[in-house]
């Protein structure tokens, strides 16, 4: 985001992100399709149904920005309703240099995952596995990104995420008012490196980059 804009919707969106109209248009059918399949499972809370620009596209798009240039591998862990994961794949789409894989074990989820990403012609892996289980780290190796929105606090977090973490790896959490307690309770589990960032979207959020995470021993 190049700066801060209040998104009121894909217009507003385009504005602060710049994206090409194909990228525009892919993110209207996303919405679309949100909209329809939260009729029968819940997806986003039925209070940010009128703000999804705001709420969960802009508020996942903005984490490009603090990622590495053009990284090969990006791991999104619980994707739910595709919020990182699935926004950053569509706006990574049109370069091409990077392989996104979508974890989410709700098997409906993975359902509406598989559905948005071929209605919207976006290559990316979707993991229908728990992130903790064997078969999740036989079939992913470690990724230059680990993103995760709203998964678990944050002791818990970096114990999922270590295990597709390598010394360059750049971990990027979206998180609440809470953050910095959460770092700090972390600390006392795990060294790591780690910085904060206001979130552009929610006064009170932060993006929390995590480098280096090693459990204490």
């Amino acid at each position: 985001m190049q700066q801060k804009t209040e998104i009121r919707g894909p217009n507003d969106f385009q504005k602060a992100f710049g994206v090409s109209r194909e990228t525009l248009d892919q993110l209207k059918t996303y919405e679309s399709l949100l909209q329809r399949w939260q009729k029968t499972i819940n997806l986003v809370a039925p209070s940010t149904l009128t703000q999804i620009w705001a709420r969960h596209f802009a508020d996942s798009a903005q984490i490009l920005a603090l990622a590495p240039p053009e990284p090969k591998t990006w791991v999104d862990l619980g994707s739910g309703a595709g919020f990182p994961g699935l926004v950053v794949a569509t706006l990574l789409a049109q370069k091409g240099h990077t392989k996104v894989t979508l974890v989410e074990s709700d098997s409906r989820k993975a359902a509406f995952l598989r559905e948005t990403a071929r209605e919207l012609a976006v290559p990316v892996d979707i993991l229908p596995l728990r992130i903790e289980a064997a078969a999740t780290r036989v079939s992913l190796r470690r990724a230059c990104v680990v993103s995760a929105r709203a998964l678990a606090p944050m002791p818990r977090l970096l114990a999922l995420a270590h295990p597709f973490c390598g010394p360059e790896t750049c971990c990027l959490f979206l998180k609440g008012r809470e953050a910095l307690r959460e770092l700090q309770t972390a600390e006392t589990e795990w060294n790591f490196e780690s910085e904060l960032v206001p979130s552009e979207t929610d006064p009170e959020g932060r993006i929390v980059i995590i480098k280096n995470p090693k459990p204490r021993v």
